[in-house]
């Protein structure tokens, strides 16, 4: 949040801003039928059945297993979701929907009231509801014409509406990350924009302190947090702008070019009457019970915000906790490396943070490489035991995120049977208060006077110590 340029200052006018994400859900069928919904890479219209191309006598049938996710991601957004749920029958008329209405949830959501902590400052959240995503339109640079690929149409989607509680676009950012990694903790969605699995339209108008709110503008399909940081602030400078000469701003919808790095207009924007809502007549109301709430909440995992509250708790640096916590996978490594019980917490997320990422393959992510936690652990125990130094354990490290055993390599490579770490550093500290002179030469620059005290240390160890580790000693010892 900090070194943002402040656009109030900057422009004299505040922004109201709100967020609408669109989540893509894990399930393994669409939401009104049984057809597979990973179609991903897929061809073209291979995803589809009679529900999702919108054939005549086709009949919904809710996807139990969306309706758990959605109950389960709106518990981890701090809503209500007891009561009843009802769908309706949202009408429009676009080229990438089949039935020219989409299945989504007006005023009856799944989940509703809810909030979020974030960095900046406390977001409300109106609602989360379920509903279907539409089809997708191709437009080839070699035909005058759209193409239509139904495979997405139908897939379940969860769309949350913010309050209009957004300051800027890095607090934005800031709950979108924090969105995202509820989303994956809870195992609701992948939440991968890259991929269109979170979507985002930003809502925003500007006015004068003390003044009336602007008329908003949405900005649809960002599909990155580093589009929506700067969607925002593109728009609040050019409503700015605009209000400043004397103009107006019109209720429109816009897209984002992000080359470009400005909104441009797609249409005029829908207000709530021209989408003529009506109650779904093919699914009945649900009745979200105390019972049910319980039973869904019993079966989630841990939240990020709890993950990171553990780990303040077990000793780690606040910087380090977020960064894991907000990670399901470094989350996941490190409570496994954790469970061996070999390292403490902070040494453990060191290497992991740190040095783990500088040895991985161009491309290869640690969920895919054949690390294993308990392995980390060894390696980390085997240097603060003082079995290994840690420019060997470096070393061997490489081969560790291969699968190898750490212990096993040292073995092999004859780095262990040194020296434990108590007695080597009093057996350098007695070499150093023997010659004092020799240790104010390397002290005063002199580097090759040090083999003098190595070879005093070597003496004292009966040769047991690792080179390595005596000379990384020494020089800590010396040169600080």
């Amino acid at each position: 949040m900090t070194g943002t340029p402040d656009l109030f200052q900057q422009t004299g006018y505040r922004a109201v801003i709100g967020l609408e994400v669109h989540l893509q859900l894990n399930t393994r069928s669409k939401l009104l039928s049984p057809c597979p919904a990973d179609y991903h890479g897929a061809e073209p219209n291979s995803f589809t059945d009679p529900v999702s191309l919108g054939l005549p006598g086709t009949l919904p049938v809710l996807n139990a297993e969306a309706l758990e996710l959605a109950l389960r991601f709106g518990l981890g957004l701090n809503c209500t979701v007891e009561g009843v749920t009802q769908f309706h029958r949202k009408h429009y008329f676009y080229p990438d929907s089949a039935k020219n209405f989409q299945l989504s949830q007006w005023d009856r959501p799944v989940a509703h009231g809810g909030f979020l902590e974030v960095e900046g400052g406390r977001i409300g959240i109106t609602r989360a509801h379920l509903e279907e995503d539409a089809g997708k339109l191709l437009h080839p640079a070699y035909a005058p014409y759209s193409e239509l690929d139904l495979n997405r149409a139908g897939t379940p989607l969860i769309e949350m509406v913010t309050e209009p509680d957004i300051k800027s676009g890095p607090h934005a950012r800031a709950f979108l990350e924090t969105v995202q990694a509820i989303a994956r903790a809870l195992g609701v969605s992948f939440a991968s924009p890259e991929e269109g699995q979170m979507r985002c339209d930003v809502n925003i108008s500007v006015h004068k302190p003390g003044e009336p709110w602007g008329t908003k503008v949405e900005v649809k399909n960002l599909n990155s947090f580093r589009s929506v940081e700067r969607a925002i602030s593109y728009e609040w400078q050019r409503q700015a702008r605009r209000l400043a000469a004397g103009e107006t701003i019109s209720q429109d919808t816009l897209g984002w070019d992000e080359g470009g790095g400005k909104t441009f207009l797609m249409r005029t924007k829908e207000g709530e009457a021209d989408y003529r809502y009506m109650a779904e007549p093919d699914l009945p109301e649900l009745h979200i019970t105390p019972e049910w709430v319980a039973a869904v909440r019993s079966r989630m995992p841990e939240l990020p915000a709890e993950k990171q509250e553990r780990y303040l708790a077990a000793g780690l640096r606040e910087s380090d906790a977020r960064t894991v916590s907000m990670d399901v996978h470094l989350s996941r490594f490190l409570d496994g490396a954790l469970a061996a019980g070999q390292a403490p917490i902070q040494k453990l997320a060191n290497w992991l943070l740190s040095e783990v990422p500088g040895v991985l393959d161009e491309g290869e992510t640690l969920e895919k490489a054949a690390l294993r936690p308990e392995h980390l652990a060894e390696l980390v125990a085997l240097v603060e035991s003082g079995d290994l130094t840690g420019r060997s354990a470096k070393d061997l490290l490489p081969d560790v995120v291969q699968g190898r055993s750490p212990r096993a390599l040292a073995e092999e490579r004859g780095l262990l049977g040194q020296a434990g770490a108590g007695e080597l550093e009093a057996a350098v500290d007695a070499a150093i208060a023997a010659d004092p002179d020799t240790a104010a030469q390397v002290r005063g620059g002199n580097k090759k006077a040090i083999n003098a005290l190595f070879g005093a240390v070597m003496k004292a160890t009966g040769g047991k110590a690792n080179p390595g580790q005596v000379r990384e000693l020494l020089t800590q010892r010396l040169e600080g």
